[in-house]
């Protein structure tokens, strides 16, 4: 009875006190930008306040109103990650099946090449780009964005894809085609519904990146085409910070990933896990 009883007491003190302390640590930024778009503007710059003595939705109503342009930005992100999201699931399932299930030469390389790739900081890639860009006149276009941001989510989503393609048995397709399908068929009819977990997740991560990404955004893009947070950026100017306007666009900008994210909670964690352990 002594053992049953202090182990609980252990248990408290060596798992829930430190987990109730990092959830604590990771959701109190979200919590204070919530409170802080909700505060009256004389409760922003006086005493520090955990709770707003008195609630108001101001912000979010100048956010919309009379702010330049935001439903424009928030437009223009939903468009630039859409499509970029189907842009790098397309190319890279496609790549990753080739190499999953072709050998050929320089695959190997190929693929160290795809890893070495998110070694170095995209920053590198914004004068190139930049020139290409301008060379092919799609500057300040959604285009230049999408063909930007694939440079970078395609070789993690090829690894990320091949992972789970290798573990997956080739049994299945030699099985398709026996019964008459061709190696085309196989793939849509067989692998792809097999590989639905895998690529929400996928897209997820491409998804997530493409709608916060800002160093691209700020320089391929003008008024008529700025993303969400070049628009937010623009909020602080060089005689202060309009803080209700900036958390308040904060909270909008993160309701469309947590809504993709209850959604797509469970295919996410099957998708993520799919392909690390081997039976």
């Amino acid at each position: 009875m002594m053992i049953e009883s202090k182990f609980p007491a252990k248990r408290f003190f060596t798992l829930f006190l430190p987990l109730a302390a990092l959830l604590v640590f990771i959701l109190f930024p979200f919590y204070w930008t919530l409170i802080t778009s909700l505060k009256p503007e004389a409760e922003l710059y006086g005493a520090v306040t955990y709770w707003p003595k008195t609630v108001i939705f101001d912000a979010y109503v100048k956010l919309f109103t009379t702010t330049v342009n935001f439903l424009a930005a928030m437009k223009n992100s939903l468009i630039v990650a859409s499509f970029t999201t189907m842009v790098s699931l397309c190319v890279s399932t496609l790549a990753a099946y080739a190499f999953s299930r072709y050998m050929f030469k320089g695959r190997n390389l190929l693929m160290s090449m795809f890893l070495c790739n998110n070694m170095f900081p995209t920053v590198l890639l914004l004068i190139p780009l930049y020139a290409i860009m301008r060379k092919l006149g799609l500057l300040h276009t959604h285009l230049a964005l999408v063909l930007s941001y694939t440079t970078f989510t395609i070789p993690f989503s090829v690894w990320l894809l091949n992972g789970f393609l290798s573990d997956l048995p080739t049994s299945l397709e030699e099985a398709a085609m026996i019964d008459g399908c061709n190696r085309r068929q196989a793939f849509l009819l067989v692998v792809l519904p097999i590989l639905a977990p895998c690529l929400v997740a996928t897209g997820v991560y491409i998804f997530m990146n493409a709608w916060n990404e800002y160093t691209f955004a700020m320089l391929f893009t003008n008024v008529a085409t700025r993303t969400i947070p070049v628009a937010l950026k623009n909020l602080i100017g060089q005689l202060g910070v309009q803080w209700d306007l900036l958390t308040a666009g904060g909270i909008v900008t993160i309701i469309p990933v947590c809504i993709m994210f209850f959604f797509a909670q469970k295919r996410l964690v099957a998708g993520l896990t799919a392909g690390a352990v081997k039976g």
